[in-house]
C-alpha cells in the first residue's frame, strides 16, 4: 500500500476532537437504533433459505459484535441526531422502505435526514411505480439494491434489474448497489463484481455506488472505477481498519473524487468504533475533505 504523505493520526480524545472539527461529514449510510431483542434483518429471512435461524437471531451476529441497542425510554431519531452531534456528523442517509423510522426523521429534520429507498427488481412495475412515488414525496436523493439479499436473487446484470437502472436515469438518482461476498450466509454469485462492466457500459448515465466493500474483487472495483466515470464506491458495513488496502490507495491517488464515507452505524457498527479508527486511516490530507462529505455532496445532489 502506498504511504500517505500527510495522514492525520490523532491518537487521544482531545486529537479526536481537533479532527472532527468543522469536518462537514455525511455518512452514507445509517439506521436507526431500536430496543434490544427487536430484528434488524427480517429483510433478508426470504434469502437465507435454509440457513434462516428465526428473527430472533441475526444473520450477521457472526460478523458485528458493536450492535446499538436504544436506551430504555429514548426516541431513535432523537438518540441518533445526538450521536451525530457527538461525532459531527451533519447529514445522514437513511431508507425509507427497510428502517421504520426513516420516514418520520426526513419528514421532521430534512437538513439532517437524507431519503434513499430499497428497490427489488422482483416486483416489477409496482416496484418501479413505488420508487417513483416516494421521489415526489420527498425528493429522494438515491435508490439502493442489494442483488443477493433478494428473494429470488436478482444479478447485478439480470434483465429484471434494467427497468430500475433505466427508471434511475430517468429520474437522475444515483444507485447503492451491495457488492461482494454477502456477510449473512447466502449465495454471493449475484454480487459479483465483475457484474458491473455490463451495467456501466449499458448505462453510461446511470451512477453507480458500490456498497459493502467489494471484497475479494476490491483490486476489480478499483479497476472498474479507473475504466467506467459513472461508479463510485463508499466504505458501509466495514470498520476503517479493514478498509481494503486497495481502496487506500486509489483514493490517495487517481480516485480521491470517487470514494466516500459510509459507516454502518446501529446495523453493526458504532460511531464509537468508526471514529476512533477512522482518523488513523492513511488518507492524504487534502483527500479528507472530499472522502468526509464532498464527494457523497456533489455526486448525490445534496444541498
Amino acid at each position: 500500500m502506498t504511504s500517505s504523505t500527510s495522514a492525520i493520526a490523532p491518537t487521544d480524545n482531545s486529537s479526536s476532537t481537533m479532527f472532527l472539527a468543522g469536518k462537514d461529514i455525511i455518512d452514507t449510510m445509517i439506521f436507526f437504533p431500536a430496543a434490544k431483542g427487536t430484528a434488524r434483518y427480517n429483510f433478508v429471512q426470504g434469502a437465507l433459505g435454509q440457513n434462516a435461524t428465526g428473527a430472533e437471531h441475526s444473520p450477521v451476529a457472526h460478523l458485528f459484535n458493536d450492535s446499538v441497542e436504544l436506551p430504555e425510554g429514548r426516541d431513535p431519531i432523537g438518540y441518533t441526531i445526538e450521536q451525530m452531534d457527538t461525532f459531527g456528523i451533519r447529514q445522514a442517509l437513511v431508507d425509507l422502505v427497510t428502517d421504520p423510522a426513516a420516514a418520520e426523521a426526513v419528514r421532521h429534520y430534512p437538513d439532517r435526514f437524507v431519503p434513499t429507498a430499497t428497490a427489488d427488481p422482483n416486483e416489477g412495475m409496482p416496484g418501479i411505480r413505488k420508487i417513483e412515488r416516494l421521489h415526489q414525496e420527498v425528493r429522494l436523493r438515491g435508490v439502493s439494491f442489494a442483488p443477493s439479499f433478494c428473494s429470488p436473487q436478482v444479478p447485478i446484470n439480470d434483465r429484471r434489474a434494467y427497468p430500475l437502472y433505466a427508471k434511475c436515469v430517468e429520474l437522475n438518482l444515483p444507485l447503492f448497489i451491495t457488492v461482494g461476498v454477502p456477510g449473512p450466509r447466502i449465495p454471493m454469485a449475484a454480487q459479483k463484481v465483475d457484474l458491473l462492466d455490463e451495467v456501466c457500459w449499458f448505462f453510461p448515465e446511470l451512477t453507480i455506488i458500490m456498497r459493502h466493500g467489494g471484497r475479494p474483487w476490491d483490486e476489480l472495483a478499483v479497476m472498474l472505477m479507473r475504466k467506467w466515470p459513472n461508479l463510485y464506491y463508499s466504505t458501509s458495513a466495514f470498520a476503517p481498519k479493514r478498509y481494503p488496502h486497495s481502496i487506500i490507495d486509489y483514493a490517495n491517488n487517481h480516485g480521491r473524487d470517487k470514494v466516500m464515507f459510509a459507516g454502518y452505524y446501529a446495523a453493526g457498527l458504532t460511531w464509537t468504533r468508526i471514529f476512533s479508527e477512522l482518523h488513523n486511516l492513511p488518507l492524504r490530507e487534502e483527500v479528507w475533505p472530499q472522502f468526509l462529505g464532498g464527494n457523497a455532496r456533489r455526486v448525490l445532489g445534496i444541498d
